[in-house]
């Protein structure tokens, strides 16, 4: 299911996929999805780096929970900031107190519940567990846009939810006949 939330100038609920011109190496071959953009600012979470370290069996058992009899996703690493804090991006079938929307069909959390739900086998049909996050100041994302250092298009939930991992950053390009791997022979402006 494509998500089409974009409006106005907000990035919300889109793909920033990282080109071969991308600078910073931390973020080679990276699928970030954007839960929150406006003049402050932007934030958004890596979706296809899973943690080399993590696993979720093993958060829910340091956390005391259950650990559930099914296959349980990667954890993932969102991004360089706040390592230490989690997130769960999940699709909006699923009902909880505090969320972000960010679109109609994805929410983000920190709370509690609902990796306690996830423990018991209730939590939300798809979901990531996220581990940090990528934020940009005011201007700063626009100024990467136009630097070429990033892709923009709509996020895709299929994309993020049903894709294996290594194929996220290529499909996620695709999806809009955009062959990532030579995009430096096509220049565009956000």
């Amino acid at each position: 299911m494509k998500n089409s939330s974009i409006q106005g100038d907000s990035l919300t609920g889109s793909f920033l996929i990282s080109t071969p011109q991308m600078p910073d190496p931390r973020f080679e071959e990276h699928v970030i999805y954007i839960c929150a953009h406006n003049s402050e600012g932007a934030m958004g979470v890596a979706v296809n780096q899973p943690h080399p370290l993590f696993t979720l069996p093993e958060i829910l058992q340091g956390a005391g929970m259950e650990i559930p009899d099914m296959e349980l996703p990667p954890v993932y690493i969102g991004g360089p900031v706040e390592m230490e804090s989690a997130f769960i991006l999940f699709s909006s079938n699923y009902e909880t107190e505090h969320k972000l929307e960010i679109s109609e069909t994805v929410s983000l959390t920190r709370e509690t519940r609902v990796l306690e739900d996830i423990s018991r086998g209730r939590g939300p049909d798809n979901y990531l567990f996220i581990l940090g996050y990528t934020g940009w100041g005011p201007g700063q994302l626009e100024n990467e846009l136009v630097a070429n250092g990033w892709l923009n298009v709509p996020g895709d939930d299929s994309i993020i939810f049903s894709l294996e991992d290594s194929m996220k950053w290529k499909a996620a390009a695709m999806q809009f006949g955009i062959d990532i791997t030579t995009f430096e022979d096509v220049i565009g402006y956000a």
